[in-house]
């Protein structure tokens, strides 16, 4: 495997559909972090993991992962990366013994004890067919598969969707633990930012087929902030300062993405700390510019 110091490298990605445009996007998953890949549904994470991945084949623009080129080297990368997605990739009429048997034949690095250690720790039966699983078993389950075979990077698209929070934050204790290994990195694409709050060393932020933001977490969530204000003072703000603002009855909350030059402009006003959530909801009305 070859050297390497970002887990993923994407370059001035491009892939056009009928009506949508994944448009010219570019960022990286450092080694040993987890990445949250946050947007809205249909915002382009799909299109860009499903490009990764080789399931779709992009327009142009260059992709690496674990230091290897994505498409020239994908037999040799596959042996070393796991993706866990929104449904079961696997048939609904096997069970986790005879899933066991398939994948020892396919992955070198496959380990039983690991397999079945996990299927113990989240308690899922072995001989029940993966048909009658709920959601959050077969979710557990495709982790379980995922962590068993050595992948040095795990892909998630959308995985805790749906998941009530108990196994969510089961899941992510888990993603912590295969963290401890720094050669481990995960790219997590998901609209539940909370999740991401918890665990992310780095957000990249999607809309509408561009990249907004791409970063360390704490530097974004600590250059961003809302400031709220009264309707009148409001209108006397400059529309170029703020990404966006949010006006009601009672007056208004702005966003702006730097902080300390906010602060230190309407020193009067109340400035509060920005999530994850308020990030991504005030972009994507960037355009709108004001919203209710």
């Amino acid at each position: 495997m070859a050297d390497y110091e970002n887990a993923i490298e994407i370059k001035e990605l491009t892939k056009r559909f009928d009506g949508f445009t994944l448009d010219n996007i570019s960022f990286n998953v450092p080694k040993g972090s987890i990445m949250g890949f946050i947007g809205q549904n249909g915002a382009g994470k799909s299109t860009t993991i499903n490009s990764l991945l080789g399931i779709i084949k992009p327009d142009s623009g260059e992709m690496k992962m674990l230091g290897l080129d994505a498409r020239k080297d994908e037999t040799e990368i596959k042996r070393d990366i796991a993706a866990v997605f929104d449904e079961l990739p696997f048939h609904e009429q096997l069970n986790a013994k005879m899933l066991d048997k398939m994948l020892r034949h396919i992955y070198p690095g496959w380990s039983s004890e690991t397999f079945f250690g996990y299927l113990e720790r989240f308690s899922l039966p072995v001989k029940k067919k993966f048909g009658k699983f709920s959601k959050g078993m077969k979710m557990k389950l495709q982790i379980a598969a995922a962590l068993s075979h050595g992948a040095k990077l795990l892909i998630m698209d959308e995985a805790t969707t749906g998941l009530d929070p108990v196994v969510r934050s089961e899941i992510l204790d888990i993603f912590m633990e295969y963290l401890q290994d720094e050669n481990n990195s995960i790219l997590m694409s998901s609209h539940i930012t909370s999740d991401l709050e918890k665990i992310a060393d780095s957000v990249t932020f999607i809309d509408r087929g561009r990249i907004l933001i791409t970063g360390y977490k704490d530097d974004i969530l600590a250059s961003h902030c809302i400031m709220k204000c009264s309707k009148e003072d409001y209108a006397a703000i400059d529309r170029n300062n703020f990404i966006s603002a949010r006006v009601t009855d009672f007056g208004a909350e702005l966003m702006f993405s730097d902080k300390k030059a906010c602060e230190k402009k309407y020193s009067g006003a109340v400035i509060d700390s920005a999530t994850l959530d308020d990030i991504m909801i005030y972009y994507v009305n960037r355009e709108k510019k004001e919203w209710s």
